[in-house]
């Protein structure tokens, strides 16, 4: 390290200490001045890693959560943009961050209804946060995926985006059984599918929520009772990737093994035969053979040639495993 760089160095981390210094002790205007600077700073150098780190080491995370319980609207929004910006790419700074009690207040701005700016940004933290592994119980358990599933329907098309792939964070938990997500998620989710590319990332997490749905009798009568539900899972499953494909026709074995004499006409009527056919040869191992097991379970033979439901069941579990 030259001697030009180390001073600028030096420079550098005077600034921030200047700036955290003013967040911990300043009064509230001034919490606020630096709230926005923490985020200039970082938002404005290449070398945006070592400055978040540094912010941190300089204790400027507890403050600016204490911040998110301000009555006060600018000291919400830009503690909130400094969290953001503060959790972006640094996992230790992510679980700081919920170590020191973010979640609740966060939770708390999910129901803001009339202030969707607040809603918006609090949505988008809970994204970037269920994003670090130790920080998912924490989530899961503070009454935030309800409000999630609510944001589904009613948010803004970012806070819909961010909201599925929050809940996909927290429901592909390694650590923890899986979450049961209530089955009001699937209009909303079914809607989303809809209007989304049926190869595209998102289409992938949005039918692993569908699927995960599908597998209760009241998420079943939800998928397909939403409109153009099983047409859509059928579309899925004709112009999706690998993963989305996958996924959807998951769902529709899931329906039709629940109830072959209510759904097996529904999907033929959809025309899922052409897209099933074409799985079976280009899908994954799973989707090939679910593909095979619905194919058999629509077709018009007779109950001795089809398969008994538990030996279905069986391979399902086989094939799943």
């Amino acid at each position: 390290m030259d001697e030009e760089e180390e001073r600028w160095n030096r420079k550098k981390q005077t600034v921030i200490d200047e700036i955290s210094d003013k967040l911990i002790n300043g009064d509230l205007a001034t919490k606020i001045q630096a709230a926005r600077e923490i985020r200039s700073m970082i938002r404005n150098r290449n070398s945006s890693g070592k400055i978040r780190a540094k912010f941190a080491a300089a204790g400027v995370i507890q403050p600016l959560v204490l911040m998110l319980c301000s009555q006060q609207h600018d000291a919400r929004e830009v503690s909130l943009l400094a969290l953001l910006n503060l959790a972006s790419r640094n996992e230790r700074n992510k679980e700081q961050i919920v170590t020191c009690g973010a979640i609740p207040p966060l939770v708390k701005l999910l129901k803001f209804q009339n202030t969707s700016n607040l809603r918006e940004l609090a949505t988008a933290a809970i994204l970037t946060l269920s994003t670090a592994p130790n920080n998912k119980p924490t989530i899961s358990n503070s009454g935030a995926i309800p409000l999630l599933i609510q944001i589904l329907s009613c948010g803004s098309i970012q806070g819909r985006v961010d909201a599925v792939t929050a809940l996909h964070n927290l429901t592909t938990s390694k650590d923890e059984p899986t979450i049961v997500l209530d089955s009001t998620a699937a209009l909303p989710l079914i809607n989303l599918l809809k209007e989304c590319k049926k190869y595209s990332k998102f289409a992938e997490k949005t039918t692993a929520l569908i699927k995960i749905i599908s597998k209760s009798h009241e998420g079943i009568l939800a998928i397909t009772k939403a409109e153009d539900g099983i047409l859509t899972l059928v579309e899925t499953v004709e112009d999706g990737s690998l993963v989305s494909t996958q996924h959807a026709v998951s769902v529709l074995l899931e329906l039709c093994m629940s109830s072959r004499s209510k759904y097996r006409e529904l999907i033929l009527n959809e025309g899922a035969i052409p897209g099933l056919l074409r799985l079976t040869v280009d899908g994954t191992h799973e989707a090939r053979n679910k593909a095979r097991l619905l194919l058999d379970l629509l077709r018009d033979s007779t109950p001795e040639k089809r398969l008994s439901s538990s030996v279905l069941e069986k391979m399902v579990h086989e094939i799943a495993g």
